[in-house]
């Protein structure tokens, strides 16, 4: 589904490398978590796909259709794309901030009304919400506004920039694990960047860790916490553990209290 073939892309006038040579091979309906450092070339990479950012080497493939090829318009609107700060509309109601992409498409006025509805419910929100502005919600709320304005006009591929990175623990897991849900059920397939190992690991069905605009390991959750020979990439995927093994201490003390 998307293919990132000897992909680079340099700053500061060719002096450094944002993503260097990168290859990257991301099958349909699969789930992809990005982790890394902060300045590894996540979202670079992220960026590429949909062309927020062109880079100087290298090809990207959406369905072996070259993406440098597609007008950017044309190709953001059949990709739907998540980020932190979510960029709702703050003038338009919730059902224009979901309902833009569709009717700028040109989907019929009763058709957009249907699909708006609909995906207030697939996001778990009352429809009286559709009347609301972005204000009058909380992070968490106008965070799934944010994923139902990007699945509104039925894209099959999905980038996500730090989609959960600034809410609340609680928020974070119910919209991970909700997300995930949509993911499977609308036969999605899902590129994430996060910095969170731990919700890499319980959302994604493959983990690619980046490192100064490269990928140092690629692989399946339970293949990266067996072990790396990489020795940041080891303790970057013992994190998980070492939380795990803290948890089970703290209640094994409470329970010889």
């Amino acid at each position: 589904m998307i293919v990132l073939d000897n992909v680079s892309k340099t700053f500061d006038g060719g002096a450094s490398y944002a993503v260097r040579r990168v290859s990257l091979q991301v099958p349909a309906r699969t789930f992809v978590a990005v982790v890394g450092d902060s300045g590894s070339g996540k979202t670079t990479l992220l960026k590429t796909i949909n062309r927020l950012i062109e880079p100087e080497e290298g090809e990207v493939l959406i369905d072996e259709e070259r993406v440098r090829g597609v007008a950017p318009h044309a190709l953001r609107r059949r990709i739907g794309y998540v980020f932190q700060g979510i960029g709702l509309f703050p003038h338009m109601s919730i059902a224009e901030n979901i309902g833009i992409t569709p009717r700028l498409v040109g989907w019929p006025e009763p058709e957009i009304r249907a699909r708006v509805e609909e995906l207030i419910d697939l996001v778990a929100l009352p429809r009286a919400y559709l009347t609301r502005l972005p204000a009058e919600l909380s992070g968490g709320q106008r965070q799934r506004i944010g994923i139902a304005r990007a699945l509104a006009a039925r894209p099959y591929i999905m980038l996500m920039d730090e989609p959960f990175g600034a809410l609340d623990p609680i928020t974070r897991d119910t919209l991970g694990v909700e997300y995930r849900r949509l993911h499977d059920g609308m036969h999605l397939t899902t590129l994430m960047v996060t910095h969170d190992i731990l919700e890499a690991v319980l959302l994604a069905d493959r983990i690619v860790v980046m490192r100064a605009g490269a990928i140092v390991a690629d692989g399946v959750p339970h293949d990266l916490l067996a072990g790396h020979p990489d020795p940041d990439v080891r303790t970057l995927m013992d994190m998980p553990r070492r939380q795990a093994e803290r948890v089970r201490a703290l209640l094994e003390e409470r329970a010889r209290e």
